[in-house]
């Protein structure tokens, strides 16, 4: 006699996973709301730079639009009055803005352009073989990231009349010592040199780190066709880098448009935002200044502040058409 032994009971099936709601969602509808958070993802991880960018740029930017068409006392809230485009057409017959613009865009030609220049040569010569290139690439950085005030008063100290650096080396040689501050061109000498000296090196590591994107065919071709290092610099690595160098153009240009500490440190004058006795230096930003928190007329110079904003659009303009011409050139060359 056997006994049948009964065969053992299947395991149950594991119980399956219930989300809540879940077997109440078609397929085809879960298909399409993993697509739509897919797609709003992106969207609300920048959403929060553009809110914070309306809160504290675009809205004080139109706010400063519509103050600038009314008369407003910073002294007097709620006297204020609707006036139009007075204050832009008061600007076009004031002899203080004119001297500004004049002293705005000179600073900036004289900073920009050498410091630019400067900037190209130094970034060629840290691009070649050097032994402690590291140490020199950071160095060129030290200028940026000391602080404006310090610089500005080391050079002004090295630019004094009496005791000053520049004074004495000028007294060395039987020339007289030169009162800085006074003069309509020295002036501007020594402010465009504390620009200078603050951003060449941080240009150059901009235009260094664009040469090292330019294949190095290009480079060994050429010195095997005779170039030296300067033709290579003029006829390969300034093409390359037109985009990066109107990139630093505009970025110096605008930079140039609020140029301010510089200018107002360097006014020995206690209290002063004049640029000088006579305005000498003195910029659209400092002029701005003067007549919002010195004099009080909101208005007038909220308008001031939208004609340096109209200026640095036209400028980015330019710099967008001038890299848009460089591409269409070298596709056009292909």
């Amino acid at each position: 006699m056997t006994i049948a032994t009964p065969a053992p009971a299947a395991d149950p099936a594991p119980p399956r996973r219930r989300t809540p709601g879940g077997d109440h969602i078609p397929r085809a509808t879960r298909s399409v709301l993993r697509r739509v958070a897919g797609a709003a993802v992106p969207y609300g991880l920048i959403a929060p730079f553009f809110a914070i960018f309306a809160a504290f740029g675009l809205f004080p930017m139109l706010y400063t639009a519509w103050i600038s068409l009314t008369d407003r006392d910073m002294l007097h809230p709620g006297d204020e009055r609707f006036v139009g485009l007075r204050n832009y057409t008061d600007l076009l017959s004031d002899d203080f803005f004119w001297k500004a613009v004049r002293n705005t865009f000179l600073l900036m030609a004289m900073s920009s352009v050498p410091q630019l220049v400067l900037a190209l040569i130094l970034a060629h010569v840290l691009n070649a073989r050097l032994r402690g290139r590291t140490l020199f690439r950071m160095g060129v950085l030290l200028p940026n990231i000391t602080s404006i005030v310090a610089v500005t008063i080391v050079f002004s100290q090295i630019f004094g009349r009496q005791f000053g650096l520049v004074s004495w080396l000028l007294g060395e040689v039987g020339l007289d010592p030169i009162n800085w501050q006074a003069g309509e061109w020295t002036s501007k000498i020594a402010i465009s040199s504390m620009v200078i000296w603050r951003w060449t090196g941080y240009n150059a590591l901009i235009y260094l780190a664009a040469m090292q994107a330019i294949p190095k065919e290009h480079f060994e071709a050429a010195a095997m066709d005779g170039a030296g290092t300067w033709r290579q610099l003029w006829h390969i690595t300034l093409p390359a880098l037109r985009p990066t160098i109107a990139f630093t153009a505009l970025v110096s240009v605008i930079g140039q448009i609020q140029l301010f500490t510089e200018p107002l440190l360097f006014d020995t004058s206690p209290g002063s935002v004049s640029g000088g006795n006579g305005h000498q230096f003195q910029t659209l930003a400092l002029l701005l200044y003067e007549e919002s928190f010195r004099l009080h007329n909101f208005g007038y110079g909220s308008a001031i502040a939208w004609v340096m904003f109209l200026v640095t659009v036209v400028f980015a303009a330019l710099a967008y058409l001038v890299t848009r011409g460089g591409a269409r050139l070298r596709g056009g060359s292909r």
